[in-house]
């Protein structure tokens, strides 16, 4: 398992005022798509591209396109759904496939509730997005779940993790192909499992459900 951690000013300046408790939820939407185009960029450089022939207005030259298969973007709801539009408008050729996954508040365990994806993903670059990764938990499902339909090549973009949580994945992940690509690596996790310090729930502060 390979992890980024982003390391640029308007980065941190974004993740700051995310951060404040005062930020409201029409802000924090604007500010977690702006951070997300910023992270998919570090995302997607291994994305898979191909040769293609073209004409500009001078000459002939040869370019590159995403190649077939199309990426795959798997957003875990409801939080990563905040994150979406700021991946597709980087990728608008992406697939979109959803993956509905919750965290129990008592045993801290994930479990699945949806899901709108391929049967078959041999072959597909999947990129997850999900703002926080705290235990683990609910993204080490996700990216098995991917995993064990033949996905061979995961990247994971958070806002957020634990080092508790990249643990955790590293353990539970061993020998596959997934990349973490981290706004900033936090300090650690609280009894209740939340990130420190954090933003709060994503989730909450998105849809101003608090």
């Amino acid at each position: 398992m390979r992890v980024h951690v982003a390391d640029h000013p308007l980065i941190t300046h974004k993740l700051t005022v995310l951060r404040d408790v005062n930020t409201p939820s029409p802000v924090f939407r604007a500010l977690v798509e702006e951070l997300m185009t910023l992270l998919a960029y570090e995302g997607t450089r291994g994305v898979k591209v191909e040769p293609v022939e073209i004409q500009t207005p001078v000459s002939p030259t040869t370019g590159v396109r995403i190649a077939e298969p199309r990426p795959l973007i798997v957003p875990i709801l409801r939080a990563g759904l905040g994150m979406l539009e700021g991946m597709t408008k980087l990728v608008p050729t992406a697939e979109v496939g959803f993956l509905g996954m919750a965290r129990n508040e008592e045993t801290l365990e994930p479990t699945t509730y949806a899901e709108r994806l391929p049967d078959d993903l041999t072959g597909r670059q999947c990129f997850v997005l999900d703002p926080m990764l705290a235990t683990g938990g609910s993204l080490a499902a996700a990216i098995e779940f991917l995993l064990k339909r033949g996905a061979t090549d995961v990247t994971a973009i958070c806002i957020l993790a634990a080092p508790e949580g990249l643990a955790f994945l590293e353990q539970e992940l061993e020998g596959h192909d997934v990349t973490i690509v981290l706004g900033a690596l936090d300090e650690r996790l609280n009894e209740l499992g939340y990130i420190v310090p954090g933003l709060g729930d994503a989730g909450d502060r998105l849809y101003g459900t608090v």
